[in-house]
């Protein structure tokens, strides 16, 4: 069991390429760390560093308050699990969960013990005489976490260990390994691309793009108070529905929302939130208006007792996926319409489109015009320009890579203009060290 510290990381290969920039963090012992993001924005390098495969090029890896920069990756005592398993063809499942300890040269006895014990946990007990080829996909991967588990590290590396299996066997063994953690109580860190795995394993999340973290938050706080364009984008299926807009304020002080075409009121306890209101009410700024398709209602009811928040629109396509339906909708407006046959563009046409996700039992049919109630205390609202959430929620503020790097040169500039503070930092970094 073991805290980690990631402090100022980079990474840079000798071609110039910088995979990871400025990555910190402080991950608690017993922690289930998700870092979660698109192919190629460094999640995987970054878990390599801190097992010690990559090198770091700049910035200090502590665990448990030692620093590790340094230090062989089998003196760190970790163990990692990998994407392709790395199983010993030629060993038996006994053996693959040995070797490890054997290479450490621990007594025979323990070693049986601690093997057995791992087997018992992950329900291997009748495979100990295999080989891996007489494994299926999810038992191969369960004596990986078996060759981790007996070596009782720190800290667990999980490198996209499901990414290989099928829909089912992969929710089977997300349950195993979110078991697991709890049974092992240590650290795990786990890299996926699979934001459902990583909302419903991870006790918080990292989001990293182009080598940046962009938020670090719970599951549920992240999917509450997204802190940028991306957060909000990326966590969510289907993805968010985002609308250019512009915030507007009447005589009677009411806030609205305007975009294409329509007009929904914000109530006072959301319009309370906006940070900066004079930035952007009545002056034209362009804001992003989000919404989820989850808080989009064809129901009745809700139309009803949320007039101020109704929007038409035509469905263009109905997906019916038994526990819920997907809408795909188009807005009528006049300038989408062809002006040779008179007929409103399709959705491969029109770039503004909605999604709507409502109950499985909606009788709305493909070409029906409709009305939507958004549900707008859900809604999200965010600068056009910085990406940045304008509203003043819960959620942990977005590691922004560029307010960050202005930060740094504006400090950087008045450590130069006063040689005095420069000094003074220098001194207390010495002493720090």
């Amino acid at each position: 069991m073991a805290s980690l510290l990631l402090k100022d990381i980079y990474k840079v290969y000798p071609s110039g390429v910088t995979a990871v920039t400025d990555f910190t963090l402080d991950i608690e012992d017993k922690e289930f760390i998700v870092f979660v993001g698109p192919s190629g924005c460094g999640k995987s390098t970054t878990l390599r560093m801190i097992a010690g495969l990559e090198e770091i090029s700049d910035g200090e890896l502590y665990i448990d308050g030692k620093l590790v920069n340094n230090v062989q990756p089998k003196d760190r005592d970790i163990a990692m699990v990998f994407q392709n398993y790395a199983l010993y063809p030629h060993m038996t499942v006994y053996d693959n969960m040995a070797f490890g300890l054997k290479l450490r040269k621990k007594p025979k006895a323990e070693i049986d013990e601690k093997v057995k014990e791992a087997a018992r946990i992950l329900g291997l007990e009748p495979y100990l005489t295999r080989k891996p080829k007489a494994l299926s996909g999810g038992q191969r991967q369960r004596v990986a976490l078996g060759r981790a588990i007996v070596r009782e590290p720190k800290v667990f590396l999980l490198d996209e260990p499901l990414s290989n299996l099928d829909a089912k066997l992969r929710a089977q063994m997300r349950t195993e390994i979110t078991k697991l953690h709890h049974r092992l109580a240590t650290t795990f860190i786990y890299v996926t691309h699979d934001q459902v795995e990583a909302m419903t394993m991870g006790t918080r999340i990292v989001v990293m793009k182009d080598g940046y973290i962009q938020q670090v938050d719970a599951p549920q706080m992240l999917y509450d108070y997204p802190a940028n364009l991306f957060v909000a984008g990326f966590i969510g299926t289907p993805q968010m529905n985002f609308f250019d807009a512009v915030l507007i304020k009447d005589a009677d002080g009411k806030v609205y929302v305007e975009f294409e075409g329509r007009k929904v009121l914000l109530p006072k306890a959301k319009s309370d939130k906006i940070i900066n209101p004079e930035e952007y009410l009545n002056t034209g700024k362009p804001v992003v208006f989000g919404v989820r398709p989850e808080d989009l209602h064809d129901e009745e009811s809700f139309i009803n007792n949320s007039k101020d928040t109704v929007i038409d629109v035509r469905v263009d396509v109905v997906e019916k996926l038994g526990a819920e339906t997907l809408l795909y909708c188009v807005f009528n407006n006049k300038e989408d319409e062809d002006e040779q046959d008179g007929k409103v563009k399709s959705l491969v046409e029109n770039v503004t489109q909605l999604i709507a996700k409502v109950d499985s039992r909606t009788t709305t049919q493909r070409d029906q015009n409709i009305n939507l109630a958004i549900d707008i205390m859900h809604s999200h609202l965010f600068d056009k320009e910085t990406e940045l959430t304008i509203l003043d929620g819960e959620g942990t503020k977005a590691y922004v890579p560029v307010k960050e790097l202005e930060r740094r040169a504006k400090e950087a500039e008045e450590l130069a203009l006063h040689p005095e503070l420069a000094e003074k930092k220098a001194k207390k970094a010495k002493k720090n060290k």
